[in-house]
């Protein structure tokens, strides 16, 4: 067998002894002494501490810091904060040190100094039990002011407010904050944790993709990159998703990537123009292995401070989730779910609702919001009856029983919508999470902040009518997403009937993934560009042509990692996740990008600004 000579040669023996008897307590030692022992943060650099490590065991030891001044307290001591955390440092009261004294207490808050001390017990009584360091506190004997910080544009505190525009300007002071630096470092963490569970564990080879590359038919709007080759240009990769079934055509059997992905979406409030995904593709797999994966990788890589997520994951299809919740990606952390009443009001005299259910796909259906008196439409009285302008449709018998069909409490509220099934259920799941906001911020509490609510949407449909056009069709995930086993023929004679093999990840009522079984079959993919989606399919003839060499069957999932990571955190925004987030008008504060060139600059690229140059600098951030 071939897999010793990929091993690394210090692995071969180990490999070799698999075969032996006791090679599952070899694989266990061998383990064991490979585990990773607690990081050195002081390897390599010319401190001796950080800021966030010393403890009453280090108490008498010259320690050598380097950090920011957090701040000052009328030259008797100040703290010193670096990456890991904060450290007081008592400045010397006598004529020897005196220049010691004056050079701390002159430097301005978010200096960065060295100072070399002695590590001393904090006097009884004013230990500090919130930090970490509270039982001791250094005493400099030596100092330095490695560079002195100008006036601040805002204090680096996580409670003091500032507006996002300040903070993104400033980055790299906002960066400063224990906030940000935590969410980093745990993305940083949670990153490895996967690379080492899907290389490591399960094999997957680590790819990297092109970023310049050409057009993809459908999907979002992809940044367009100029070529020397007059009316030629690349197009920036919405996702690898070609590449990487590429590469299975290649025979890399698994692909994974942590990849960065472009979107031209224009002013999406929470999006980013550029984002990163934990892409992964693998052949010979079906919809329940990749499921399968993505719930052990999620648990490997889980912070434990988070606790322990369940697997695996709940599952509900397309059409229960928009019957149910109103959404393809429901929040399954509270009740408040959609009921149907078309039947208990089509036996009643009311005009209106007799035409919403004449109506194609016509229906009329209701949620019940607790507590939610304030928000009215149908409130149920402590007498039981009901406060609305339906009761007078409605006879005592009749109000009974819609109580009873939507189990109605005291202050409950109804909402009712009727008219097409699809509408109605979209705004009904919108009013089911604007309730939940209003309720919340009355002080009802409906959605467990700290609890993780994954759940499997499956069973989509293939092709979706167009917004623009509803007699043209585009595919609801993308135009290579294979049909459903059992719809196979529904493809060729009511495409609109197809369920797809796509399967979303939601998170707590947020899409945290989607991924697809791909199209292997040259033939069908052709069929589904050009005679359902009418797309020019010479676009695709390089993964055309593919497709007839021995593709395997394949399939993959692409997860939001930026989204993810903020949903862990409870970050308000994917901004606080990214090192350099653009704002939601897509620009770089800190860098003003984009930004002008010269007609000198593009001459090369044979383009030409067309609009005046007198109208540089009026558009808006």
């Amino acid at each position: 067998m071939a897999l010793p000579r990929l091993l690394p040669r210090a692995l071969a023996p180990l490999a070799r002894g698999l075969a032996r008897p006791g090679c599952g307590r070899a694989l266990q030692r061998a383990a064991s002494a490979s585990a990773p022992a607690a990081p050195d943060f002081n390897s390599f650099v010319i401190r001796t501490n950080t800021c966030g490590e010393l403890r009453s065991a280090h108490v008498g030891q010259e320690v050598t810091l380097y950090g920011w001044i957090q701040y000052q307290r009328q030259g008797l001591f100040l703290v010193l904060r670096d990456f890991q955390g904060l450290t007081q440092i008592i400045l010397p009261q006598d004529e020897a040190h005196s220049h010691v004294k004056k050079l701390l207490s002159n430097a301005p808050v978010e200096s960065v100094v060295r100072v070399t001390g002695i590590v001393s017990s904090r006097p009884p009584g004013q230990e500090n039990p919130k930090m970490p360091t509270g039982d001791i506190e250094v005493k400099a004997e030596t100092a330095e002011i490695l560079n002195s910080c100008k006036k601040l544009p805002f204090e680096i505190k996580d409670f003091i407010k500032k507006s996002e525009a300040l903070r993104m300007q400033y980055r790299y002071l906002d960066l400063r904050s224990f906030q940000l630096q935590y969410n980093l470092r745990l993305r940083s963490h949670i990153v490895m944790r996967m690379r080492e569970y899907l290389c490591n564990l399960h094999g997957f080879v680590d790819v990297e993709t092109p970023t310049l590359f050409k057009r993809t038919p459908g999907g979002a709007k992809e940044f367009l990159v100029p070529s020397r080759e007059a009316g030629k240009f690349y197009s920036l990769p919405q996702s690898p998703q070609q590449f990487k079934q590429l590469l299975m055509v290649g025979g890399l059997d698994r692909y994974f990537q942590v990849a960065r992905c472009y979107r031209d979406e224009g002013s999406r409030p929470d999006r980013q123009p550029e984002f990163t995904q934990i892409d992964i593709e693998m052949s010979f797999v079906d919809q329940a292995g990749i499921q399968r994966l993505i719930e052990g990788l999620l648990q490997y890589s889980w912070p434990e401070e988070r606790g322990p997520i369940m697997t695996p994951f709940p599952s509900m299809t397309y059409k229960e989730a928009l019957a149910d919740y109103g959404t393809d990606k429901p929040d399954t952390r509270f009740g408040m779910k959609i009921v149907d009443i078309s039947d208990f009001l089509r036996r009643l005299d009311i005009q209106f609702v007799q035409n919403a259910l004449s109506y194609p796909h016509g229906t009329v259906k209701a949620i019940c919001i607790p507590q939610g008196a304030e928000i009215m439409e149908i409130i149920c009285r402590p007498d039981g009856s009901l406060k609305s302008l339906l009761t007078k449709f409605l006879g005592e018998k009749q109000q009974l029983e819609l109580i009873q069909v939507l189990n109605m409490q005291v202050d409950d509220v109804v909402l009712l919508a009727a008219g097409e099934h699809k509408q109605v259920c979209s705004a009904l799941g919108s009013l089911r999470l604007e309730s939940a906001d209003l309720l919340e911020a009355a002080g009802l509490v409906l959605r467990d902040p700290t609890a993780f609510h994954f759940l499997w949407v499956v069973d989509f449909p293939l092709f979706l009518p167009k917004e623009e056009n509803p007699t043209e069709l585009e595919s609801a995930h993308h135009p290579f997403t294979a049909p459903h086993p059992s719809d196979t023929s529904l493809l060729y004679s009511d495409p609109t009937k197809a369920r797809s093999q796509h399967y979303d990840l939601v998170l707590n009522g947020n899409e945290v993934g989607g991924g697809s079984i791909r199209i292997h079959s040259a033939e069908q993919q052709r069929f589904v560009l050009e005679k359902v989606l009418k797309e020019d399919s010479e676009v695709l003839s390089h993964l055309l042509e593919a497709l007839e060499f021995g593709a395997p069957p394949h399939g993959g999932i692409a997860l939001g990692l930026d989204r993810l990571i903020s949903l862990i955190v409870d970050a308000p925004s994917i901004r606080d996740v990214i090192a350099f987030p653009k704002s939601f008008r897509g620009r770089d504060l800190m860098g003003n990008a984009p930004d002008y060139v010269t007609p000198e600059e593009l001459e090369p690229y044979h383009i030409q600004v067309s609009w005046p140059l007198a109208e540089r600098g009026k558009e808006k951030l």
